[in-house]
């Protein structure tokens, strides 16, 4: 057994030095199966051989499985990290010029990157951000910024470069350039269920922030019924790891852990967290937990910016409607309008789903109505949930709990994804951790 796997380790790094081919694949696919780590040249010749086309889907489907079930070393996350950063082209700004980002690991009614990206900028700092589409039941800011009429996501890398130092922040797609490999293994991590893995989540989630050029970086790293990582002590690790992994590359990095047992705003959806962004931006309607997160957030950009009274200035530009026009300015310098985003609205079609008895909201199921927004918003993108309550509120029978919107919003989808008791349930913190 032990001078087999050392027979395949030679047949492997030999093979490293030419090619890796579905030989070389289906070997390491054999040893991370047994629980061996890769070496990182193993993963960096598989990350070449993927993206040029030597190795197929199945075959890392098959290995992104094996990673799921036997885990990753944080040295095998760096290395995967460093193989995708090399699959394509890198952003580098103007000397002299320092570039924060942001990225949460996944959750369910999460406008915090629309609402705290103007929001940087508006005090003063420059954020540029590449952002990643829909991965299991969890939104994408990408998806969602698209259905503003007009607007792209798809800039070049000096597109982007320029809007972030005449702007002060740009939200943009993956393009066929920056990390090539992550567009792929992102696609295929949500095709097999392989998303909780959490080196392949460090690796995703580092490669693109390095790529993105930013010196700095904040992580939202969400625990939870309907994140990725269930518990919150996981979370922690995965939070240290990515601050670590990101290290390795030379970037200053914090990491939030933070709650998602329910979902975090009050829409789900894909156009409808837009028009909720849009209005908390505007001041309309300000949800208390989303308002906490967006300022802690932005607070620890400002503060890696070198912002002086972080927390201070954020409150200042949510108030003055400073961050409102910085998100109008970030739209009109990519394709889209303010006339655009002022006129999007829900659909008239609308079933409410109700309470069937009186008593205290105990759970909300926020992975189902990431699902549930998901397929309604496939063909239809306004399409989606809005909530009426929190967990911890009282309801009493017949209050609504909460509506659907659009062709195929039915109530008795809903009905299911919320818990009625008698007593009124612990609350939660929204916080769990900070690492530095």
């Amino acid at each position: 057994m032990i001078g087999g796997l050392r027979l395949a380790e030679r047949e492997i790094h030999a093979l490293d030095m030419e090619q890796f081919d579905e030989t070389a694949m289906r070997r390491a696919i054999e040893r991370k199966r047994d629980g061996a780590p890769l070496e990182p040249q193993t993963w960096e010749a598989m990350m070449r051989s993927y993206v040029g086309g030597g190795i197929g889907d199945a075959q890392m489907g098959a290995l992104l499985m094996a990673a799921l079930w036997r885990g990753m070393t944080i040295d095998e996350s760096a290395a995967l990290t460093k193989a995708i950063v090399e699959s394509g082209e890198t952003v580098e700004f103007p000397a002299g010029m320092f570039v924060v980002d942001k990225h949460s690991s996944g959750g369910v009614s999460d406008i915090v990157s629309l609402v705290a990206v103007p929001l940087v900028a508006a005090c003063g700092a420059r954020v540029g951000k590449l952002s990643g589409r829909a991965l299991g039941h969890t939104g994408g800011t990408i998806d969602k910024l698209e259905t503003i009429a007009g607007l792209r996501t798809a800039l070049s890398r000096d597109e982007f470069v320029a809007q972030v130092e005449r702007v002060g922040c740009a939200i943009a797609a993956q393009s066929q350039h920056l990390v090539p490999a992550d567009k792929r293994l992102y696609a295929l991590r949500d095709r097999t269920g392989t998303v909780p893995c959490a080196g392949l989540i460090v690796a995703s989630i580092v490669s693109k922030k390095v790529a993105g050029g930013a010196q700095a970086f904040v992580f939202d790293v969400k625990c939870g019924g309907a994140a990725f990582i269930h518990d919150s002590n996981e979370a922690e690790l995965l939070a240290r790891e990515l601050v670590s992994v990101a290290g390795r590359f030379g970037r200053s990095a914090r990491a939030l852990v933070t709650d998602m047992n329910e979902p975090l705003g009050h829409a789900v959806g894909t156009g409808i967290e837009i028009v909720e962004a849009r209005d908390f931006l505007r001041g309309e309607v300000r949800d208390a937990r989303v308002r906490t997160l967006v300022l802690r957030i932005a607070s620890e950009m400002l503060e890696l910016a070198g912002i002086a009274s972080a927390y201070d200035a954020a409150a200042a530009a949510l108030g003055d409607g400073a961050a409102y026009e910085r998100f109008i300015a970030m739209i009109e310098a990519q394709g889209g309008s303010r006339a655009a985003l002022e006129r999007m609205q829900l659909p008239s079609r609308t079933e409410a789903a109700v309470a069937p008895r009186s008593g205290y909201v105990a759970a909300i199921d926020a992975t189902a109505f990431g699902n549930i927004a998901r397929a309604w918003s496939e063909h239809e993108p306004m399409a989606g949930i809005v909530t009426a309550v929190r967990v911890g509120d009282r309801v009493e029978r017949g209050a609504p709990l909460a509506h659907g919107y659009g062709a195929k919003a039915s109530a008795s989808a809903l009905l299911p994804a919320f818990a009625i008791i008698d007593e009124k349930p612990e609350p939660r913190p929204l916080v769990y951790s900070r690492i530095s």
